[in-house]
């Protein structure tokens, strides 16, 4: 029964819980259950690893408040200094994901010009929020292999990664994951669509000094 309540809850998160706002699903998800909710969440949304990522680094309570409270700050920031990426707010965390028609040329893991510009601007904002941790994933369509995709995603991921170092990023702070074709968010139907899936995604969630900072309520 108790396992039934926290899908319950997990499901009831993942449609959106559209009259709450992000620190209060922060606080919903502790009384659920703290971590094994988590859990729970992140195996339903195993179809999207950053997703599953984000809630599953989720503690909830009053500390899953004060950390959505934080992180409400650094994704407003984020969508002034990169409108051309989307930013969405989950659970106690933040997706950021760059479009790779942005970011690289086709079959390409070289950044442009352009996409340097907009990580300096990320960089800016990650180092001046220090207490995070950041998941960068790369991400294709399904164009080519599954062998060369997977290997171009791998790429791309760590040309993000190590731009990312040289502004300053501690690599302590940054992993990388690739998936090739295996997660689009879109059918590869059009051009369009292939477009999107064509991606490197950010999570950005809590490091451990901000969990315990956040727990003592010393986070503002």
């Amino acid at each position: 029964m108790k396992k039934n309540s926290i899908i319950i809850v997990a499901l009831a998160f993942l449609i959106g819980c559209k009259s709450l706002n992000n620190t209060q699903k922060g606080t919903g998800i502790g009384v659920a259950g703290g971590a094994a909710a988590g859990a729970a969440i992140g195996e339903l949304a195993g179809k999207n690893s950053v997703i599953g990522a984000l809630i599953g680094a989720a503690v909830g309570g009053s500390a899953g408040y004060f950390i959505g409270k934080h992180m409400d700050k650094q994704a407003q920031e984020l969508k002034q200094a990169i409108p051309d990426a989307t930013v969405e707010r989950v659970g106690e965390g933040i997706n950021l994901t760059f479009n790779s028609g942005l970011l690289f040329k086709l079959n390409s893991a070289e950044l442009s010009e352009d996409a340097k510009t907009e990580l300096k601007k990320v960089g800016g904002i990650l180092s001046k929020y220090d207490d995070t941790q950041i998941l960068l994933e790369g991400h294709t369509d399904d164009t080519g292999s599954d062998d060369y995709n997977l290997k171009l995603s791998e790429r791309r991921a760590e040309s993000v990664s190590k731009y990312l170092e040289s502004q300053n990023i501690p690599s302590s702070r940054l992993r990388t994951k690739w998936y090739g074709e295996s997660q689009p968010k879109f059918p590869n139907d059009s051009e369009v669509n292939r477009e999107k899936n064509r991606r490197v995604e950010l999570a950005i969630f809590a490091n451990d000094d901000m969990k315990k900072d956040a727990e003592k309520g010393e986070i503002r």
